[in-house]
This record gives C-alpha cells, sequence and structure tokens, in this order.
C-alpha cells in the first residue's frame, strides 16, 4: 500500500472479529517496530505480544478497551536502557518518546498489512505490572490493540476532522 494511503486509511477501530493474526503477520509487525528510529539507536523498547485466551484475560483486568481485540502488544520503554538527556532543568529519559515512535511505526505497518488497530492509554499501569510480572524498569505506555475489525466497526466522527495546516503551521 502505498504510505500516503496507510496514513489516510489508519482510524481506531473499536471493535473486533476473534480472528486471530497469523505469526508472520504479527513478526512483520514487530519487524517495523524494530527498526523504528530512537535516541541514540538505543532501542530501548520493550514489547510484551499478548494473544494467549489465559493473557488476554489478564489485560482485561487492567483495561476495559481490549474491544475483543485478538492481539494486543504491550509497548514499553526500558528505563536502564533509554537515552538520558542530561538539561539545566532537570534530566529527562527518552524512553516514552522512543517507545511512542515504535508503535507508531508499527500500527502504520500493521494498516499496511490490512489489520485494523487502535492505540489505548487507559490501562491499570499496576494491575498490568501484576498480571504480567513487569520488572520496575520496564515502563508500559501504551497498548496496540490489533486485528480484523467486524463489519459495523463504527469510525469516531472525529477521525475525519483535521484542523487546516495554517492553524498548526507557521513559517518563518
Amino acid at each position: 500500500m502505498e504510505f500516503e494511503k496507510v496514513i489516510k486509511e489508519r482510524f481506531s477501530a473499536r471493535k473486533f472479529k476473534p480472528d486471530t493474526l497469523p505469526d508472520e503477520v504479527i513478526n512483520k509487525i514487530l519487524e517495523a517496530g524494530r527498526l523504528a528510529p530512537t535516541a541514540k539507536n538505543y532501542q530501548p523498547q520493550y514489547i510484551y505480544v499478548i494473544k494467549s485466551e489465559e493473557g488476554l484475560t489478564k489485560l482485561d483486568k487492567a483495561t476495559r478497551c481490549r474491544y475483543n481485540a485478538p492481539v494486543c502488544f504491550l509497548i514499553c520503554g526500558n528505563m536502564k536502557e533509554a537515552f538520558l538527556k542530561i538539561q539545566p532543568r532537570g534530566n529527562h529519559s527518552t524512553y516514552e518518546m522512543d517507545a511512542c515512535i515504535v508503535a507508531t511505526h508499527m500500527m502504520l505497518e500493521a494498516t499496511n498489512l490490512g489489520v485494523d488497530n487502535i492505540w489505548v492509554e487507559l490501562f491499570d499501569e499496576e494491575i498490568l505490572r501484576e498480571e504480567f510480572d513487569i520488572p520496575e524498569h520496564i515502563i508500559p505506555v501504551c497498548l496496540l490493540n490489533m486485528g480484523y475489525k467486524t463489519d459495523d466497526c463504527p469510525v469516531s466522527p472525529l477521525h475525519y476532522a483535521s484542523k487546516d495546516l495554517k492553524d498548526m503551521v507557521t513559517y518563518r
């Protein structure tokens, strides 16, 4: 699929069929995340692939926003591997920014492969940590729920509402 088509067609699917994704598709999506640019190319992302019935049941304890997706990627940042920017105003780790770049690449590759998806930030981090035994230095950033949308999957009316460039860009 052409990139312009990918970015125009991608939307937040909130209703998934139970059909799981083939391992080859999951691996292509993960590869897109692996190739994403990160600060200093430290690649501090850590990804949990949640697709077993047991894993999805655990995930459902932490979020009400799985939307029946058969595969969920929990995108995390590894604080021990992230670049640390030393600044006069205080130090800043790039783990969250890097994880978001990785997640974006994965979402776009999923769309390119015909896999519907949604980025979810609404989850209980403590429940995730407990259910998946996540170490302290691994920080959950977002969930990417993926699968194939149902025929009656709604598209948010706001999906098609975009600001004009003149309202968000200044040339100097």
